[in-house]
């Protein structure tokens, strides 16, 4: 039975049992999962997942229930689950199936070019992308978390109220983690790619990439603890980024649980910050035309030139607070319930690349990446404190790695003491993108 023939059919079979309003949310996901280890093939998965989700308004409750599959006999099994979830749930929320917009974008955000990709090329990638990197440094030892993903996602909702809706995705990313030796020292370097265009992918260059970023850790310079320039650099600051992103959330917000309560149209970073949330942009993993309620997603400026203009809402978020959603309804997946969360959301760039940041510095420090994001963290106050990796810059030129330091400092203050927005903006394998950030100065401390 396709999806089209079990709504008609489920829609009819719940309107007989006594449901009012009712909604089917689809999910068709295939999976390529492949690890490699010393050059050969670790971990090798493929799998394909369907499953649907089924609101209804029965007796002026909602009632819920999924399944993964499309059968006579899951019909039933959704109507009658979703009629017992109503009985017992007695919510104050009064919930509501969506009518729909008026309009919704036409896009596609999956590439055949991807699709035709077959499992024995990304496999023999891999292990040309392995030898490529042992090839490249004898100072090599080992990789680890070598592994590539694909997927490729279809999702569709519709409703008793005549919304018809699909939108469909795919992407492939690949990660390894390099490790290097000399004189005894053991340094590593993380190597992330997403492929939007698998005709560009070239595994020497990756190599090369990779290798580089692990031996630029090696021989360490032995540097003072104060307050320093920082160089954000374009993967430290999406990650810490990302940390935050619940903070602009108006769930969040409602629960008590972000420093922007309230703070719609105050300023709250420095005037040449610009936080966008976009979900059309094209090869990006939050991009959609439509959210988990059925709201037309948009583009949005949630902060324009520092000030706060919003927060990202779904329906019962937009109707406690008297505004309207702006079309952030998520779920993790068929089976989860609905929260908020963005699609594309990152820091606007500005013009000056990484390297032209860099040559502004008389002195300072460069943070690569971040670690102990979550014990680190705190997401009500802002407050961080946090192992990274970076370098040491004098008179504008990277004098060399620096040992493993901590980092402290304010989420929110930090977003005011932004001197200058890079231009590399890159998004990684996430919804959360930014470009490198020159701040004002942050404590720093060396092991």
């Amino acid at each position: 039975m396709n999806v089209l023939e079990f709504k008609d059919e489920l829609f009819q079979k719940g309107s007989e049992k006594g449901f009012k309003d009712m909604e089917l949310y689809y999910e068709k996901s295939d999976r390529f999962v492949c690890a490699i280890d010393k050059g050969e093939v670790d971990q090798f998965t493929t799998a394909e997942v369907t499953g649907v989700s089924f609101r209804g308004v029965y007796a002026d409750q909602m009632g819920y229930a999924y399944t993964e599959k499309l059968d006579e006999s899951s019909i039933e099994f959704l109507i009658e689950n979703a009629l017992e979830n109503a009985s017992v749930l007695e919510s104050e929320d009064v919930e509501e199936i969506y009518e729909g917009d008026s309009n919704y974008k036409d896009i596609s955000f999956s590439s055949e070019a991807l699709k035709s990709v077959t499992t024995e090329e990304k496999i023999n990638f891999m292990k040309e992308l392995d030898k490529e990197i042992y090839a490249a440094d004898e100072r090599v030892v080992a990789t680890n978390f070598f592994t590539m993903q694909s997927v490729d996602v279809e999702k569709a909702m519709y409703n008793s109220k005549g919304l018809s809706l699909e939108d469909d995705q795919n992407y492939l990313v690949y990660m390894v983690i390099v490790i290097v030796e000399e004189n005894d020292v053991t340094k590593s370097g993380v190597h992330i790619e997403v492929v939007s265009d698998w005709g560009k992918v070239n595994a020497k260059e990756s190599a090369h990439k990779a290798v580089q970023e692990a031996v630029s850790y090696l021989n360490p310079l032995e540097t003072d603890d104060k307050f320093y320039p920082v160089i954000l650099r374009q993967d430290a600051a999406r990650s810490l980024l990302n940390t935050f992103v619940t903070t602009f959330s108006a769930e969040t917000a409602q629960q008590g649980m972000s420093k922007l309560k309230e703070k719609v149209g105050s300023k709250i970073a420095g005037d040449n910050i610009n936080l966008v949330d976009d979900p059309f942009l094209k090869n990006r993993m939050g991009s959609r035309t439509f959210d988990a309620e059925g709201v037309a997603t948009e583009k949005l400026n949630v902060v324009e030139n520092g000030t706060l203009t919003t927060l990202l809402h779904n329906r019962k978020t937009a109707k406690k607070d008297g505004v309207k959603t702006t079309g952030h309804a998520s779920k993790a997946s068929y089976k989860g319930t609905v929260n908020v969360a963005p699609s594309n959301f990152y820091i606007e760039p500005g013009s000056q690349s990484y390297d032209e940041l860099v040559q502004g510095l008389d002195e300072g420090i460069v943070v690569t990446n971040l670690q102990g994001l979550h014990s680190g963290v705190n997401a009500i106050s802002g407050d961080f404190s946090l192992a990274a990796n970076g370098y040491y810059v004098k008179e504008g030129k990277i004098q060399g790695p620096t040992n493993l330091m901590t980092i402290a400092g304010n989420f929110f203050e930090l977003l005011n003491e932004v001197n200058e927005v890079g231009s590399d903006l890159e998004f990684g394998p996430s919804t959360v993108g930014a470009p490198s950030l020159l701040l004002k100065g942050l404590s720093v401390t060396f092991e």
